[in-house]
């Protein structure tokens, strides 16, 4: 049963040698597998990349030699601490950047998740800020790029995508934000979730042009044809970085799945088949930025019973038991 269900290796590479597909260990379970435990699970499906939440050091120990690149979050809650106090952001780089590598292979650090527009969004470019300085006094600001993960929530207009702005409570804070990305060579890392979309508008959005299975072209926008929503919701939010001077600015799908239980057209074989053709689909770029792959985070690597509400327990790709909730094919 294992064998049979097993995920095939995640060897789709662009020809930078940058793996295009790696996957969210979120750790809000009771009953996960302990972290040494996950990376073994990673490097035997040849899983090459890895987004964690938060710097904990038992899962960086763990990280040691595995080759893995990295992408660590900043909490929200250490944003005002960073922002406000250079030292902090410099202890921060130190304890859990400095101190693990370069066995460790970060590759971004994301300051916030989700954090603009909030009640936290003032503090994201201060710390982003200070965690720069302080990678470059370690001299690590050529191999890690500091961003910050944003929600489709930033983006005001997105239909049709040429016309992507970003909205009026987000755009003070992402404006200077997209300036500072153009400055460092950094990408946008962004939420994607056509689940949500497809789940709250169902009568404009059809399940196949959420799932990537629309036989034909859904949205057609001057030259650019959309067969599916990913493509439209990067595509809008790369239009919103372009009217604010970030055309040089690559975006990196720091989350996207779709949940396998607890809400409409959460099945097993829909997850199965937007995270499958996800895969298939990213090395192609979008209709925006053709040719130009992407770099994707599926989340989550486990279902976490630990979330809410209950589709929230069931994006994993594996339950805690290390058993796959359904076959996929990385190769």
């Amino acid at each position: 049963m294992c064998i049979l269900y097993r995920l095939l290796s995640l060897e789709l590479v662009f020809a930078s040698g940058v793996q295009a597909i790696g996957v969210c260990y979120g750790r809000l379970g009771d009953n996960l597998p302990q972290p040494s435990e996950v990376v073994d699970l990673y490097e035997s499906y040849n899983i090459g990349s890895m987004r964690i939440y938060d710097p904990n050091h038992d899962v960086l120990e763990a990280l040691r030699g595995s080759n893995i690149q990295l992408l660590v979050d900043v909490p929200n809650d250490q944003l005002q601490s960073l922002a406000s106090d250079p030292s902090a952001a410099n202890d921060w780089v130190q304890s859990n950047v400095v101190a693990y590598s370069p066995s460790v292979s970060f590759r971004y650090i994301a300051v916030g998740n989700e954090a603009i527009p909030g009640d936290k969004a003032q503090y994201v470019l201060p710390a982003m800020q200070n965690v720069q300085n302080a990678l470059a006094s370690a001299n690590l600001q050529s191999q890690i790029k500091v961003s910050t993960s944003v929600s489709t929530g930033v983006i005001g207009v997105s239909y049709p995508p040429s016309e992507g702005s970003f909205s009026s409570d987000a755009q003070p804070y992402m404006n200077p934000i997209v300036q500072f990305l153009v400055n460092n060579g950094a990408p946008l890392l962004l939420n994607v979730y056509p689940y949500f979309s497809f789940r709250d508008n169902q009568a404009q959005i059809s399940l196949s042009y959420a799932l990537f299975t629309s036989p034909n072209v859904v949205a057609q926008d001057g030259p650019y044809g959309y067969q599916n929503l990913f493509d439209a919701i990067v595509d809008a939010t790369y239009a919103s970085m372009e009217k604010v001077g970030g055309s040089s600015v690559a975006i990196v799908v720091s989350e996207s799945g779709w949940p396998s239980a607890g809400d409409v057209e959460t099945t097993i074989d829909n997850a199965r088949t937007y995270n499958q053709n996800l895969i298939n689909h990213v090395g192609q770029g979008t209709p925006r930025r053709s040719g130009s792959g992407i770099e994707a985070y599926i989340f989550a690597m486990f279902n976490e019973n630990q979330k809410d509400p209950e589709l929230e327990k069931n994006f994993g790709l594996f339950y805690p038991n290390k058993q796959p909730v359904y076959p996929i094919n990385f190769s």
